[in-house]
């Protein structure tokens, strides 16, 4: 199987699982022709995915698949066509979260050639209290590229996408349960709020208003700190104790993950 481009497909509120899916893009070394933004609430509209090479990154969420990832990435058909997927998580484990993918895009039409596990910093992650600061590095966006090379090289093996077999990943059957939403999010400091509304415009889930002052949603919050890592007057704060937990608990590398289809 030979493609001209590919596509990517990405939930990505702070950029890792968009880092990942551009660095495996780079080692295939093709045009992209496609590239479709899950993460903004008014992109989750009904989407016909090309018949193309497709990467598919998401971020994790107490080792599932993030809820609001998953959701959005229903809105997708495609028609056998091949898949890259990866998930992001945050230096503590992964768990079930890349076999719920891959069986996910299985139901929405996708053929799953290759699969990795990568690591982007934590969404709790703060200065004093770093958990994967600075995460994907250069070597992790090597890794991701070697994803891309290995997969297309795998895919000429092939002579249609009938001919792939299950892509064996790690992980679990029945999923690991999820615990239920604890409601919280992040909060403003108001002596260094500007009210430049940054915040109102990122957020995925569209859980902040501005109003006479900035107000989170604590209920549709997904505890995602785009609001955080990315206010240019470091105005917003997420205070949870699991930020000290992973601090000291999971503090040491961990490396990322590749499969093939074989």
């Amino acid at each position: 199987m030979k493609f001209n481009t590919i596509q990517l497909i990405y939930f990505s509120p702070t950029h890792t699982s968009r880092e990942v899916a551009r660095a495996i893009a780079k080692g295939i070394q093709l045009p992209i022709g496609k590239e479709i933004d899950l993460t903004p609430a008014s992109n989750a509209t009904s989407i016909e995915a090309e018949n193309t090479l497709t990467i598919i990154a998401v971020p994790t969420y107490a080792g599932r698949v993030a809820q609001t990832a998953l959701d959005r990435l229903k809105i997708i058909k495609a028609h056998q066509s091949p898949a890259i997927i990866a998930v992001l998580y945050g230096n503590r484990d992964y768990e079930d979260a890349l076999i719920e993918l891959r069986d996910t895009v299985n139901e929405l039409g996708f053929i799953p050639i290759s699969g990795g596990a990568f690591i982007g910093e934590h969404s709790y992650s703060t200065s004093t209290m770093p958990t994967a600061p600075g995460r994907p590095d250069p070597s992790d966006l090597q890794i991701a590229k070697t994803l891309g090379r290995k997969s297309v090289e795998q895919l000429h093996i092939y002579g249609s996408t009938s001919d792939i077999p299950l892509l064996e990943v790690k992980g679990n059957i029945p999923y690991k349960e999820k615990k239920p939403k604890t409601p919280a999010s992040p909060k403003t400091l108001k002596d260094l709020c500007t009210r430049c509304g940054f915040c109102v415009e990122i957020c995925p889930v569209e859980a902040i208003q501005l109003k006479d002052e900035i107000i989170s949603n604590d209920e549709t919050c997904i505890k995602c700190c785009a609001c955080v890592k990315q206010c240019p007057s470091q105005a917003r704060i997420f205070n949870t104790p699991f930020t000290e937990f992973l601090f000291r608990n999971f503090h040491d590398r961990k490396e990322p993950e590749i499969f093939m289809a074989e």
